[in-house]
Parts: structure tokens; sequence; C-alpha cells
């Protein structure tokens, strides 16, 4: 199986992870949405989007040499109006995605680096050892980009949250151009994020 494959399905389930994630969340504070519309699953047929789970990833791993790949699951759906917690219910559904990856990310990287300390005489495959780093880097890679302040992305739900109602015109300015700001993200200005990537990358696997 070649790497750039190998990192699309890695990318895809944990994607799936961090939509099914949303869903649970919001099950659990009231609202059905996700669970009747089937979402509370991780059957990756219920989830995958064919720009975001497979199109895009291919374009970046082609033109970034394989150093990026980033891709989406189709949005888990959910209304906020049947949501407990007033204006943080959004926030905590929101947030259950990226924290999803990182619990993931930093599961894997227990495995990596205390395995064989734990138990004596254990080695790790090669390759599983590599298949466990970049389900590190790509989980870590998911819960940042995911925080960025900007919608659709889970951490615009929290600065919406904790915008005074002065920073309207900040808000319609986003709804509107958020799209353009993400493609510029993803396409020019990825390495924004490598800076609190590679901080957690180095903190969970070591430099």
């Amino acid at each position: 199986m070649s790497n750039a494959i190998l990192q699309i399905i890695v990318l895809i389930f944990s994607a799936i992870l961090h939509e099914v994630a949303h869903g649970y969340v919001a099950y659990s504070l009231g609202d059905p949405t996700a669970k009747y519309a089937g979402r509370l699953t991780l059957n990756p047929l219920a989830h995958i989007d064919i720009t975001g789970s497979i199109v895009l990833p291919l374009i970046l791993y082609l033109t970034t040499a394989g150093q990026f790949v980033f891709g989406w699951a189709k949005p888990v759906p959910y209304n906020p109006y049947n949501l407990r917690g007033g204006k943080w219910g959004p926030v905590c559904v929101a947030l259950a995605g990226p924290a999803t990856n990182l619990v993931v990310a930093f599961i894997f990287s227990l495995i990596v680096r205390l395995a064989p300390s734990v138990v004596e005489g254990l080695a790790l495959p090669p390759a599983f050892i590599s298949v466990a780093v970049m389900i590190v880097i790509i989980n870590v890679v998911l819960a940042i980009f995911n925080l960025i302040p900007v919608p659709p992305l889970d951490g615009s739900k929290l600065l919406l949250a904790l915008m005074p109602p002065s920073w309207q015109p900040l808000e319609d300015f986003f709804n509107r151009y958020s799209m353009f700001v993400l493609l510029f993200i993803v396409f020019f200005a990825w390495q924004i994020i490598a800076y609190p990537v590679n901080f957690i990358i180095s903190l969970l696997l070591g430099a």
C-alpha cells in the first residue's frame, strides 16, 4: 500500500471519529438529529465526502510533496435549538471533534513511546511505528486546523460564543467570506498551523 493511500485512509477514519464525536455530544445534550440521520456510526459510507475525504487530500498530497494532507468527512447535522447549555451547547459539540482527535493522538503517542519500556522485550514492528506516528500527526493537524476560528470550523463556535455584541460585523464578515479565507489557508498559508502542530507533536512524540 502506497504512503499516499495509507495517509488518506488514516485521515478518513480520523475525520470520521471527529464527526461522530460531534454527534454523540449533541445527542448527550438532548439533540437526536445525528442519530436519526444514521451518523452515530463508524461505517465510512455514512461519512465520506468525495471532495473532502478523497479529492482534496490527494491534491494536497501531490502539490505539497506529501508534507501536508488534509480533508474532512461530511459534517454531522445537529439542531442547536435542541441542545442544553444555552450558547455553550454548540461550543461543547464543536470542541468534541478536536478533543477526540487529540485523545487519539495522545493514545498512539503513548503506544509509540511507552510500550517498549512497559512490556519488557517488546519490539514494535517499524511499519506499525510508522503508522502510529502518522496517526498522531494527522490527528494533531485535524485538531489544530479545526480550532481555527473561521466558520464553519469548530473554533468559530467558541469565538462566536465569546464575542460581545459589538463584534457583530466580524461575524458577518466571516459568514460571508469564510470559504475564501479557508481556501487561502489550505492552499497558500497552511504553514500558519505548523507551529502549534509541531509543538504538540514534539510534546507527544519527543524531538
